[in-house]
């Protein structure tokens, strides 16, 4: 059972506080670009002691935008603003509003913890958010100023998400449902018992255990500002089901809802995730999916005269990492017709054009992510925007196109776009900090593998990078495994920080990465120790024969896949390396076969089960376990507690083997963080292990 939006959800909702006596602000302004404006609602410059380089204190103290749409008018851009207080170890996100021509941003909420889920409604009068004001979370609106905030739904236990209708006479929500019996159902006799019983797998996904709660969207009338006579879509089902998974039509008849409707083993090993139409009128459901489609299907969204539904589609069952491809119904015909036939990349996030003739969308292609579109009628795909950035959104205005951008210096902004490409940026959330930060520069180099392919390798170098000295210099291993290293702004594996810790980092795009073409991106399943091993190794080697690179002070870092990629390259780099990084990496690959929760992604990535009749090879020659015995590089092992995707047992049995080896190693465990360490406090903590193990075996004279 998928929760992981709930919980998603949750810890949203536990970042909500009580906002009595909400004001607004007139006066409190957010800089966009005037060095003099006021800077009440973004930092400060005299808010920190700027080192004049990227710090793990400093990337704490960027906003984060995110929520980027545009009124129905097409004439202003509703957006978030999350910041966190390292101090407090918290962040809280704040709703804002500005013009889609640019200038001066407006803050709506004051909370001093998150208000979420900004939306416009049908006309754009009102702008809905979530909000935990009354003790859960609930529906609250408000004028497009910020003015009269009024709470709207009155909800049993809160609701995690929401949408409008696209008459703006009903209203969708996501609501935690009970139906599965706890222990203290089952004994309650026995009220202090502490445990948890299960009879299949998917008892526990992601970060957290399975409950007895299951995500259903219910459909509500909305009148007078209130909400009547709401229905459980999902009723009685053993399956989560999402606010952002679904879409209305053009006249509240039908909603599309994208879930996976299976439960327990079925869901483990399965990705086959269907496309629902809910006739809101006959009260019935069909399968828009339910032949020939066997893998993921996502993101569903109905065209404004409501004729025609787009979704992203991944054909392969039980792989994860599959082409997105672009499928489109026509409702009058009932045909549905694959759109990116011949086009060799992914697509996502699909926004109609006001006739319905047009969709733009996001797609990557060489380690950066743009934007496209496809003309309904002739089926042509145009790419829209260039450069080395990524593209995360796309929403239309009059005439233009807002999106939110990122690169590997720059965090999210929003951007206005041309139908040309021309883009013009809007948002100046965190000039005030980078303004006074030296960024660490980098260059795109394509270099020649050892079976005659060329990767592409992005090389990022120190601040004020001097070409006539010598540098450490660390390979980038990344994770997923199939997971672009393209021009994202981490917040964790920041390469920024990195550089400006004094490193060249060598960020190769390796086989089994995407937006270099399905076949690129397919090679690296069944082959974990093969050819992108070698991929990895062309890069530093090429790099490392630079005179600026000290051949002799090279490190190696990576995380999940990445991680096993370091537990791997410990057994076979052949003196390269003298210190590695692991975070939550696969050291054995039987028994995570076994311990993992979504058993379709090992089955489909490893060939299979260590126990079939036949062993994939995957076992038999590429299991970092059985190459411990050539282990002699220091290294330090990172893991958390709630990392149910690759158990942290993985990371104790590295780093017990190395110890036992009398190799120096250290091992760095948070028992409150999962796949991913995301509090600030931790995040903080990290940075500097991370750069304490790297300065002291690769900059400390030996």
């Amino acid at each position: 059972m998928n929760k992981l939006s709930i919980i998603i959800i949750s810890a949203l909702a536990i970042f909500l506080f009580s906002c009595d006596n909400i004001k607004v602000d007139k006066n409190v302004k957010i800089n966009h670009g005037d060095k003099s404006s006021s800077m009440k609602t973004v930092t400060k410059s005299d808010d920190f002691v700027n080192p004049g380089i990227m710090t793990p204190e400093l990337l704490w103290k960027l906003g984060r935008v995110s929520e980027v749409q545009v009124s129905p008018d097409g004439k202003n851009i509703l957006f978030a603003i999350t910041r966190y207080e390292l101090a407090e170890n918290k962040g809280d996100k704040n709703i804002f509003v500005m013009s889609a021509d640019g200038g001066e941003p407006k803050q709506l909420t004051f909370c001093k913890k998150s208000e979420y889920n900004a939306i416009w409604n049908v006309d754009g009068s009102k702008i809905g958010f979530i909000s935990a004001k009354s003790g859960d979370a609930q529906i609250w609106e408000m004028n497009i100023d910020g003015s009269d905030k009024k709470q709207i739904s009155h909800i049993d236990g809160g609701i995690g998400s929401f949408s409008y209708s696209n008459t703006g006479n009903k209203i969708a929500y996501s609501k935690s449902i009970k139906i599965d019996a706890t222990t203290l159902d089952m004994y309650p006799d026995l009220p202090k018992a502490n445990a948890k019983i299960y009879d299949d797998l998917m008892y526990r996904h992601w970060d957290h255990w399975a409950d007895e709660n299951y995500n259903h969207i219910f459909v509500a009338d909305y009148k007078n500002g209130k909400l009547e006579n709401a229905k459980d879509l999902n009723e009685g089902e053993r399956f989560d089901a999402t606010i952002g998974n679904s879409t209305w039509n053009n006249d509240d008849t039908k909603i599309a809802i994208s879930y996976k409707r299976l439960f327990g083993k079925d869901f483990a090993v399965s990705t086959n995730t269907e496309v629902y139409i809910y006739d809101l009128v006959n009260n019935t459901s069909t399968n828009l999916t339910e032949k020939g489609f066997e893998g993921y299907d996502n993101g569903p969204v109905w065209s404004p005269d409501g004729n025609l539904l787009v979704w992203s589609s991944m054909a392969t069952p039980g792989f994860e990492s599959d082409k997105n491809r672009i499928m489109l119904h026509n409702f009058a015909t009932g045909e549905t017709v694959d759109y990116s036939a011949g086009f060799d990349q992914s697509s996502s996030d699909f926004v109609f054009s006001s006739d319905s003739k047009v969709i733009y969308f996001i797609s990557g292609i060489e380690a950066t992510y743009q934007i496209y579109s496809v003309n309904v009628d002739s089926k042509e795909i145009n790419q829209i925007t260039k450069g080395d950035h990524n593209y995360q959104s796309v929403a239309i205005a009059d005439h233009k196109l807002i999106a939110s951008k990122m690169d590997m210096k720059t965090p999210t902004e929003i951007y206005a776009v041309s139908g040309l490409g021309e883009e013009t940026q809007l948002s100046f959330t965190n000039k005030a900090i980078l303004d006074k930060v030296t960024p660490a520069e980098f260059e795109k180099r394509w270099i020649e593998t050892t079976d005659g392919k060329k990767e592409l390798v992005w090389v990022i170098y120190p601040p004020n990078f001097d070409k006539n000295k010598k540098y450490p210099a660390l390979l980038y291993c990344q994770g997923g495994p199939q997971s672009a290293v393209s021009q994202f702004f981490s917040y964790r594996w920041n390469f920024q920080i990195m550089a400006s810790n004094g490193y060249i980092v060598v960020a190769p795009n390796r086989r089994g990465l995407p937006t270099f073409g399905q076949e690129w991106n397919d090679q690296i399943s069944g082959d974990y120790g093969g050819q992108n091993m070698d991929d990895y190794l062309s890069a530093i080697d090429a790099l490392s024969k630079e005179s600026f690179v000290d051949e002799n002070k090279l490190g190696a870092i990576g995380a999940s896949y990445g991680g096993y990629s370091i537990y791997w390259l410990a057994g076979h780099h052949e003196g390269r390396f003298k210190a590695l990084i692991s975070h939550c990496g696969i050291f054995d690959l039987p028994s995570m076969y076994a311990a993992t929760e979504e058993t379709f992604f090992v089955q489909h990535d490893l060939g299979g089960a260590p126990w079939d009749k036949e062993v994939p090879k995957s076992y038999k020659e590429f299991n970092p376990r059985d190459f411990v015995g050539k282990w002699d590089t220091p290294i330090l092992v990172i893991t958390g507690g709630f990392d149910f995707r690759i158990p942290y047992a993985q990371s104790m049995q590295a780093f017990n083997a190395a110890q036992l080896k009398g190799i120096p190693s250290r091992f760095l465990f948070f028992p409150d963080e999962s796949h991913f360490v995301v509090q600030p406090q931790n995040s903080v903590l990290w940075q500097r292990e991370f750069k304490g193990f790297l300065d002291k075996y690769l900059k400390e004279d030996k």
